[in-house]
């Protein structure tokens, strides 16, 4: 059999021309490596983007890591990319590109860019991989994700990092097998409508948690093969929980064997150091001007919906991109041709990055961490605006962090704070998200950044997440969020699960499952969740006894709901609200309910509206208000 590299290509002269124009969204059935057959012989087809090279080898265990007899060929075209098929090589083939660089005849040794699956790290070779063997069982869930993914239906996030949601006793994670088994019945048990994966892609640094990609096409190879991570997928989709995935175009790190300095040259990040190199995380930044790497991008984000059924991609760092001085100083940065702090390409990638999502993938959304006041992240394109379908809501975070880190006596002087979200909480979609970036690095777990003993710490936090869950906007919970980790997150470890034996924090497991509930049943909570006439105030200005109250509102008036959230630990047996219409009352949550560990403050189940005027009201109630607790109340 010879082993010569012989001519072929799945490069039509189109996808040359988009790939050169930066609007190739498919390139991963293009580039890379993939088993086929020419002439009679089985073998693969590889394709790779080199522009500064004199040579490429490919060089695997196939041939002893050796790469005399197995050079690619350049394209005639000019385009950069060395392609050829050799036979013989079968699934599971490992193997790396040798480029020799027309810069001073360096020589490397780098991964497939393209590649759909690597060796488990440290290790890094790329592996030969065909995956077109999955059978998926989501065509229900696809065929009917709109309706469950549209911006009027409840989003309830579960936020997971597979490595240390569970682990073994000898240390080691779960697989994505068992994951499938335990992790979704969770969720599903949980309540909550979508999970979100911290970067699953391939990466070598495993404390980065992820977000330092090297493998834009390939799922980590820690807890399984790719298929492996197909079914994990398709068993949340059976259960009807929709899958978002963490994206990073943002940045990448400088692994000699992987993206940096490729050829030799500045292929994939900016020559620039001032656009190129990121002072925070002393990684690598995309070339957002140069259209080939566009077109990668694109291809990457298109990849994870089309081919792994990815319902939303959350991209990490949005505001790392979109500004030209972010974390620099004076002199690190210059500004752009119109004199401002924008960074123009990143900008424009961003807005072809939403318009092809939503174009060619329906029923998905994507989802910007974005941490600035840039204007219209989630606003249509066609308008001026960036075109994410959602966006966290960092203020409301960080102001609602820190109101409840008052010990409640202070609460009453910083109410106008607690308040302030609304004025804007419509100006985008947003979520509302307790991530793991609050619960590392000395900030404290969630519990702990309560004030007071162990029994007040429970009950603000069970006031915060009731006040959460009613608050207008898309919720996100970090894994161990939802019973009260005591401890910062670590991703060395698991969850401690065995503070589940105490009723405290079953109880907090308890009250955010019963907060899922009626979220996602109760439909003036998330039919208008992004827009005002789903919201309306009855009295924000109680700031002496820490009381706010506010209806939330949709079409069917007899769906309204009245919540009231006491954030001082003083109770109150008789306290009037309006009400928009007469009729019984009927407490439906009561974050202080004994079952959730709570004081056991008496309420009356229900109370019938009286024709008094209160809050601009005709009719109002008069109720039982326990200390430190959000009481949802519904018209019966």
């Amino acid at each position: 059999m010879s082993h010569n590299v012989k001519t072929h290509s799945l490069l039509t002269d189109f996808d040359i021309f988009l790939f050169r124009s930066g609007k190739h969204t498919r390139l991963y059935d293009k580039m890379g490596s993939h088993l086929t057959e020419l002439d009679g012989e089985k073998g693969c087809l590889f394709a790779v983007y080199a522009p500064a090279a004199e040579s490429v080898s490919v060089i695997g265990d196939f041939n002893g890591w050796v790469g005399e007899n197995y050079e690619l060929l350049p394209r005639w075209d000019g385009s950069g990319i060395w392609e050829g098929f050799i036979p013989g090589i079968e699934k599971g083939a490992l193997y790396k590109y040798q480029i020799v660089s027309k810069n001073r005849g360096l020589k490397f040794d780098k991964i497939d860019p393209f590649a759909f699956h690597f060796q488990t790290p440290p290790a890094h070779s790329s592996i030969v991989w065909d995956l077109k063997d999955y059978k998926w069982k989501d065509d229900k869930w696809i065929k009917n994700r709109a309706s469950k993914n549209e911006l009027n239906c409840p989003y309830s996030i579960y936020e997971v990092h597979l490595g240390s949601w569970r682990k073994h006793s000898d240390g080691n994670a779960f697989s994505y097998k068992l994951l499938t088994d335990e992790l979704v019945t969770y969720v599903k048990e949980m309540g909550f409508t979508h999970v979100e994966l911290m970067p699953i892609m391939e990466h070598p640094y495993e404390p980065s948690w992820g977000y330092q990609v090297t493998g834009y096409f390939a799922p980590t190879s820690r807890f399984g093969t790719p298929e492996d991570f197909m079914a994990l997928v398709d068993a949340f989709h059976q259960n009807n929980i929709g899958v978002i995935m963490d994206w990073v175009p943002a940045h990448f790190p400088s692994d000699g064997h992987a993206l940096s300095y490729y050829d030799g040259s500045h292929v994939y990040e900016h020559p620039d150091t001032k656009k190129g190199y990121h002072p925070d995380w002393k990684s690598l930044i995309f070339n957002f001007e140069r259209n080939e790497i566009r077109s990668f991008l694109l291809s990457s984000a298109i990849f994870w919906m089309d081919v792994y059924h990815s319902d939303s991609l959350r991209v990490d760092a949005v505001a790392s991109m979109l500004y030209l001085d972010y974390s620099r100083k004076e002199g690190e940065w210059d500004k752009n041709i119109y004199g401002s702090n924008e960074y123009l390409a990143a900008v424009s990638f961003i807005k072809d990055f939403n318009e092809a999502i939503y174009k060619e993938i329906k029923g998905v959304h994507t989802i910007a961490e974005e941490s600035t006041s840039f204007a219209g992240v989630t606003h249509p394109i066609h308008s001026g605006g960036l075109g994410f379908g959602m966006k966290w809501m960092m203020g409301w975070m960080n102001d609602t962090i820190n109101y409840f880190k008052n010990p409640p006596i202070y609460r009453r002087f910083h109410q106008d704070s607690l308040t302030f979200s609304i004025v804007y909480a419509f100006s985008e979609n947003f979520i509302l998200p307790f991530s793991h970036d609050e619960v590392v690095h000395g900030k404290a777990s969630m519990i702990y950044k309560m004030p007071g003993d162990d029994k007040e710490k429970f009950a603000n936090l069970r006031a915060l997440y009731g006040y959460m869950f009613t608050h207008p906007g898309g919720k996100l919970l970090f894994m161990g969020c939802e019973f009260a980790q005591t401890t910062e997150w670590n991703f060395k470890k698991e969850l401690p699960w065995e503070l589940l034996q105490f009723d405290s924090h079953k109880g907090m497991q308890k009250l955010v499952k019963d907060l899922n509930k009626l979220y996602t049943t109760s439909k003036a909570m998330y039919e208008y969740q992004f827009e005002d006439k789903g919201f309306e105030w009855v009295d924000l200005s109680n700031h002496e006894a820490c009381i706010i109250s506010y209806l939330r509102k949709c079409d069917d008036v007899d769906e309204s709901l009245l919540v009231v959230c006491n954030f001082d630990t003083v109770g109150h047996r008789k306290i009037r609200f309006g009400v928009p219409q007469k009729g019984k009352w009927e407490t439906i949550l009561n974050t202080d309910d004994e079952q959730y560990w709570g004081s056991g403050f008496s309420l009356e189940k229900s109370y019938e509206a009286e024709n008094k005027s209160c809050h601009g009201k005709v009719f109002s109630i008069e109720i039982e208000v326990p200390p430190m607790s959000v009481i949802v109340l519904k018209n019966s």
